[in-house]
């Protein structure tokens, strides 16, 4: 009969919990992004906006703050990694950055790495790697005789006479406080023009969906943020699959989305062949306007002045699909790629890739700059309106359930992420919730704990909370374990 009484408690708990509208975690944000200058503060909120951390900087932040694990298990352990802006960058336009910081969960600074010189400027996003390595993107400067030499036709006038290409940078800890390129991508060496026969890059574009075209879209201007620029691409978010082992990074000039082969070398990174995919740097897939390439006209543009594009990871509703924020839409997007189990993108002779619809649109949002979509593992999408500094996390059906308004009457939001409540935490070296030691969670460790529960029975790995007590709260937190494992 006592057994028949725990199966019911245990469903009654886990209805419970998949009846709660908004999902259990802790939000990570920093006030005042887009490339604005002075001190800031990231803040870590539960759902009730009740401050769990906050980290204090010199500098405003270029985008959206991450949070990750160090060496051993537990909160205390966890490193803020902090994209900023520097003092004087070297190129400036919106999103302008120059550096990004790895400090401790109280604020210690564990290493940093900068860069702004005569060559590269970075900005917008970076994107924390599972080894510890970051991520970040960066303007590459081209003068005009590098940009005609390469088959580019105009420059628009541009008054700085430079073109700014893009670059990607994987950073190491150096060990003393700094970090190292370990690994690095330029897409000026994945170009392709059909307007001087004599250049190297020559070819058909409608042949070459894997290179840009270098006489797409124009080349800055003398308005904006900072005043005179260069910026080309305007990549302004990047992202990583640990399954793939691919990039992808979002360019809102030229309202498209690029995914590289990141299992190259940096030799490979910089040629036509190599790596796991076989196309060294080249494109392995782009979506969103296919008049780029030459395979789509205005009415086949899907997106534009896009931000925020990510995978959805695996076990999330979606796993797989990218999701994104479409500013020119003014709402997120969810949307499937036509890629295989192994990572390699199908695209027919002649066609643009697909898919030539998405499957998945949020309410109406109006952001100018930058904004943010993440989906959550029970199937909420985490939006942020940048402009308004309004975070929603909103379920499929468009209700919004949850939501932060940061005060102020020049508030912004670059992005935020929200995540679970027991992201980080181990017990004992070994799986997190795994109460009955067999190696895996699933309801049997609910059996388990609802019946220490039940007997007053005090046990260290049932404690999931780390409360010093063993009740409901740990249910709950077992429950939200499994749902994310």
């Amino acid at each position: 009969m006592r057994e028949n009484s725990n199966i019911v408690i245990i469903f009654w708990f886990a209805s419970l919990l998949f009846s709660q509208d908004a999902f259990e975690g802790y939000t990570l944000f920093t006030p005042g992004g887009g490339g604005g200058g002075g001190s800031s503060t990231t803040y870590l909120k539960d759902n009730n906006l009740n401050n769990i951390n906050t980290w204090s900087h010199g500098n405003g932040p270029a985008s959206m703050p991450y949070l990750i694990s160090g060496d051993e298990p537990g909160w205390e352990n966890t490193l803020l990694v902090y994209p900023y802006r520097v003092n004087n960058p070297t190129m400036e336009s919106g999103g302008v950055g120059g550096a990004f910081e790895v400090l401790t969960w109280d604020g210690e600074l564990v290493w940093e790495y900068e860069l702004s010189n005569s060559d590269y400027q970075h900005h917008h996003d970076v994107e924390p790697l599972p080894n510890g390595n970051v991520l970040l993107i960066a303007w590459e400067k081209k003068t005009s005789t590098e940009a005609y030499a390469a088959g580019r036709t105009t420059l628009n006038g541009n008054p700085l006479n430079q073109m700014w290409s893009s670059a990607i940078f994987e950073i190491q800890h150096n060990g003393n406080g700094g970090g190292e390129v370990v690994w690095e991508w330029h897409l000026w060496d994945h170009l392709i023009q059909d307007a001087d026969s004599g250049d190297d890059n020559y070819g058909v574009v409608t042949d070459h969906p894997e290179l840009f075209d270098i006489n797409n879209g124009n080349v800055g201007g003398s308005g904006g943020p900072g005043g005179a620029n260069a910026d080309w691409m305007h990549l302004n978010a990047i992202s990583y699959n640990v399954e793939y082992d691919q990039i992808v990074i979002s360019s809102r000039h030229q309202c498209e989305i690029f995914v590289i082969d990141h299992s190259t070398t940096t030799e490979e990174a910089a040629g036509h062949s190599g790596g796991n995919y076989g196309k060294g740097g080249d494109f392995l897939y782009r979506w969103g306007n296919p008049q780029n390439y030459d395979r789509g006209n205005n009415s086949d543009n899907l997106i534009c002045d896009q931000h925020s594009v990510n995978w959805i990871p695996n076990g999330y509703p979606g796993e797989g699909n990218f999701i994104l924020f479409n500013n020119s839409g003014n709402e997120a997007i969810e949307f499937i790629p036509p890629v295989d189990e192994d990572g390699f993108y199908v695209i027919e002779d002649g066609q643009p890739y697909g898919p030539d619809d998405t499957i998945w649109d949020s309410p109406y949002y109006s952001t100018a700059m930058q904004g943010g979509a993440f989906r959550l593992p029970n199937g909420n999408t985490l939006i942020t309106d940048c402009d308004s500094a309004d975070i929603e996390e909103v379920t499929e059906s468009g209700s919004v359930v949850w939501s932060y308004s940061q005060p102020g009457n020049n508030a912004n939001i670059a992005r935020a992420q929200k995540y679970a409540i027991d992201y980080f935490d181990a017990v004992d070296e070994g799986i997190a919730g795994d109460i009955n030691d067999d190696g895996i969670l699933n309801i049997l460790d609910i059996v388990s704990l609802v019946n220490l529960v039940l007997s007053n029975n005090y046990e260290a790995s049932g404690d999931i909370n780390g409360d010093n007590m063993l009740n409901i709260l740990d249910i709950v937190s077992l429950v939200n374990l499994i749902l994310i494992s």
